[in-house]
């Protein structure tokens, strides 16, 4: 469990013990104000680090999407560097019909199945070998208007405040090799195909796109670690082939079919925090 995480439940006993016992004021707010700075430092680049050439693997779907949070505008593309997301891409689908349902004021929320990124196939990028897989948490309602807003905030804090595992949802770690590992987040319940210790090859279907962990709507979190663990990872940046990295709000294609590869292939260059040319 993280520093924060400890400091800010030592808070919330302390704070009772204050109440009911009287214990001196000040302890219970210096254990708060230790994890507000923790949790600020755990948003910070780390020191003395230089983010490791882009790993360029095959994009995880099918058909039309549109790219949120994109490092290909900033990095860390999520606000932090919190759970090795650096560098990590949400994506959702955006049918040419113009039918996924757009953030407003209304409806509050709407179920799960009525995005079209619902349950949509994920498929490996790179032939890897399954690290962990869970997915029993139930995917949720939408959170896409701004009534809603204020609720998917306060959710998000209380959240992470309990543990990574709920912030990111149903997960799916490849092993892509050579000190490589790739994200899926938010999955859908009961969607998985795989399990630990499975091979994978690039585009077989490994999962579902859901809704479950703090997520807005139903879209597909991917990103690249060097470590197993969200928790102890830092990014790694990624290129998908045959689309680079789409910026933020931009749609894309990726190339219908995919060859199976040995492993992530790495580029002479680290993307930079802007949109490169020629993406989507």
């Amino acid at each position: 469990m993280s520093t924060y995480r400890v400091c800010f439940w030592i808070f919330v006993a302390l704070a009772a013990l204050e109440v009911v016992h009287g214990i001196p004021v000040f302890l219970p707010w210096a254990f708060l104000l230790v994890a507000v700075v923790s949790q600020y430092l755990s948003t910070r680049a780390p020191r003395h680090h230089t983010p490791p050439p882009a790993v360029e693997v095959a994009a995880p779907v099918t058909g039309r999407w549109l790219a949120l949070n994109s490092p290909a505008d900033k990095v860390p593309s999520h606000g932090t560097y919190q759970y090795g997301q650096s560098h990590a891409i949400d994506i959702a689908a955006e049918p040419a019909d113009g039918s996924r349902p757009a953030f407003g004021w209304w409806p509050l929320s709407r179920p799960a199945r009525a995005f079209p990124a619902f349950g949509a196939p994920l498929l490996a990028v790179a032939d890897g070998t399954v690290v962990s897989a869970r997915d029993t948490q139930r995917d949720h309602r939408s959170r896409n208007s701004w009534p809603a807003l204020p609720y998917l905030l306060f959710e998000g804090l209380f959240r992470d405040l309990v543990s990574a595992r709920r912030v990111i949802g149903n997960q799916l770690v490849l092993d892509l090799g050579n000190g490589t590992y790739a994200l899926y987040a938010h999955l859908r319940k009961g969607s998985l195909r795989v399990r630990a210790g499975d091979r994978v090859t690039a585009g077989q279907t490994v999962a579902e796109c859901g809704n479950t962990g703090n997520s807005s709507e139903p879209h597909v979190h991917f990103q690249l670690m060097d470590h197993p663990d969200p928790a102890q990872a830092r990014g790694i940046p990624f290129t998908w082939t045959g689309v680079g990295v789409p910026a933020n709000l931009e749609t894309f294609t990726p190339p219908a079919s995919v060859p199976a590869g040995a492993g992530p292939a790495r580029p002479e260059t680290a993307p930079t925090g802007s949109a490169s040319p020629g993406q989507e």
